[in-house]
């Protein structure tokens, strides 16, 4: 099964670059692809891991329509990203979401009225006939501090790190649910 983990957010923003800090840890961790490009060359530019075998990985720093389109032709995506903390939940905390546990704003809640949420753009890119994933993961990481200029993550975050990668890497080692069971979940 054609595979996209995506590391989100921006790597200079402390804590809010933990996405890509996890994707790394997993790039490591899994064999090299079967025809590698050259170390941090892809086909379409964008800095990770493509090649020819059933896993790619990617870091961006986008969302909405713009993910949705390095989506496409992939049967699954695991989305890492961090998540800005609930009362209840520590820097570094982890949890596990299918992305329709995600709440889907409208275009007026995002930081541009011409994007939208990847689940209304998961919707549109399927209505123009996009091959999209049915199952859509997301490894999400409570962070403390997003706004401050620094590619250094905080202690409690960077500790997550490694916890999160081998998330990521069980979350790939399992099979993956049916189409059916996978629309049972709307």
């Amino acid at each position: 099964m054609k595979t996209l983990i995506v590391g989100l957010g921006n790597p200079i923003l402390g804590d809010d670059g933990v996405g890509w800090k996890v994707v790394e840890e997993v790039k490591k961790q899994l064999p090299p692809p079967p025809s590698p490009l050259p170390e941090g060359q892809t086909s379409d530019g964008v800095e990770g891991r493509k090649g020819e075998g059933d896993v790619d990985i990617i870091c961006l720093s986008l969302g909405g329509l713009g993910l949705m389109e390095h989506l496409i032709g992939y049967q699954r995506a695991i989305l890492v990203d961090s998540f800005a903390m609930g009362e209840n939940d520590q820097p570094g905390s982890i949890l596990i979401l299918n992305l329709n546990d995600i709440p889907n704003y409208s275009a007026y809640h995002t930081t541009s009225a011409h994007d939208t949420s990847l689940q209304n753009a998961i919707e549109l890119g399927r209505a123009m006939g996009a091959q999209l994933p049915d199952e859509v993961e997301v490894v999400g990481i409570a962070t403390g501090r997003i706004h401050d200029f620094s590619e250094e993550l905080s202690p409690p975050v960077a500790d997550a790190v490694p916890f999160a990668a081998r998330i990521v890497l069980d979350l790939l080692a399992q099979a993956p649910k049916r189409k059916d069971e996978v629309q049972m979940q709307h």
